[in-house]
């Protein structure tokens, strides 16, 4: 009688031991968020180093189990993600919806999904390193922008590679300095 007692108090014990396992390993799970987060005065991109918020235009980020990955404008986003290393990853990607936030100062409540968005190229507009690409969750709002520019287009996420990158960081580098509006003229596509 008592080894069959001895017997069930183990198997018992064992068997709270395991569900105790199970349960830290949801506990992790849902402590994990993919959610976009917001800029800090302080931030820096993960590829140049430089401080984000001396930019303006829309910026990026990488929210992924080990963390969250920050960058000055969406081209740089763009370049981390399109490395082989970095699509592998289960990372969500966010960008400013600029067609609800203003050039100079984007605004981190309207972050949207960057897979979803749509991207206006070849506008003088001035953002940090590398293409500027407006980011826009709308297209008609994508559309008013690049009507405003002659050459400008508009793209989706799965459009832009590496070879576009650069293509259009050598269109914009590449003289078109001169072109850029002055200030006020930024609140006709700012969204507010």
């Amino acid at each position: 009688m008592k080894n069959r007692y001895n017997f069930h108090l183990g198997f018992l014990l064992v068997l709270l031991f395991g569900l105790s396992l199970a349960g830290c390993g949801d506990d992790e799970q849902t402590r994990i968020s993919y959610d976009p987060v917001a800029f800090h005065g302080d931030d820096e991109c993960h590829i140049c180093g430089m401080i984000i918020a001396d930019f303006p235009g829309p910026k990026g980020q990488a929210v992924e189990r080990d963390g969250v990955r920050k960058f000055c404008s969406t081209a740089e986003m763009f370049s981390w993600w399109l490395q082989p290393e970095n699509r592998i990853l289960d990372a969500r990607l966010y960008v400013h919806d600029m067609g609800r936030s203003h050039w100079d100062q984007p605004d981190d409540e309207h972050l949207v999904d960057a897979t979803q968005a749509w991207y206006v190229s070849g506008t003088p507009l001035k953002g940090a390193m590398g293409a500027s690409l407006a980011a826009f969750a709308d297209r008609a709002a994508a559309e008013e922008l690049a009507a405003q520019h002659e050459g400008a287009e508009i793209l989706a996420f799965d459009d832009i590679d590496e070879a576009f990158l650069a293509q259009a960081a050598a269109a914009q580098h590449g003289g078109m300095d001169h072109m850029h509006p002055p200030m006020d003229s930024h609140d006709s596509h700012s969204g507010h």
